[in-house]
């Protein structure tokens, strides 16, 4: 008679490469979700601070500052959450974004970007013609 002897890890290695793939592959996930949530932040807070800077120069100019920014915005890609008009001339934006991702379940479970942002002429800044200069 002849004794079979069977390793009773045979077979664990395939076990532990593919468990090291899937981590892998989580890893590589979560790291471009993190890629994909910066991204759309960072092309909200651009969205809001062009929309600011439009309507602040809209006020300036004598036209409507909230509705100039909020064209502004939505040609960035974004939506706009509120504008107002503060004093001296100062308009606040705020703007969203839905971050998307590759079929849509990652941008729902990444939300939203939000981003504010504030444009008008500077404190203390000297009149425009400047006269004050000696």
């Amino acid at each position: 008679m002849s004794a079979r002897w069977r390793d009773p890890e045979r077979g664990a290695g395939t076990v532990l490469v593919l468990g090291i793939v899937a981590a892998t592959l989580l890893l590589a996930l979560g790291i471009a979700a993190l890629g994909t949530a910066q991204n759309v932040r960072g092309a909200t807070q651009a969205a809001a601070d062009l929309g600011a800077l439009a309507g602040a120069t809209a006020l300036r100019d004598g036209f409507d500052p909230c509705g100039t920014a909020g064209a502004v915005v939505a040609r960035n890609g974004a939506e706009i959450a509120s504008c107002e008009v503060l004093g001296g001339g100062v308009v606040r934006v705020v703007a969203t974004r839905a971050a998307a991702g590759p079929g849509g379940e990652l941008g729902s479970a990444l939300g939203q970007a939000r981003a504010s942002a504030r444009a008008g002429p500077r404190v203390g800044a000297p009149p425009e013609n400047g006269s004050e200069m000696g």
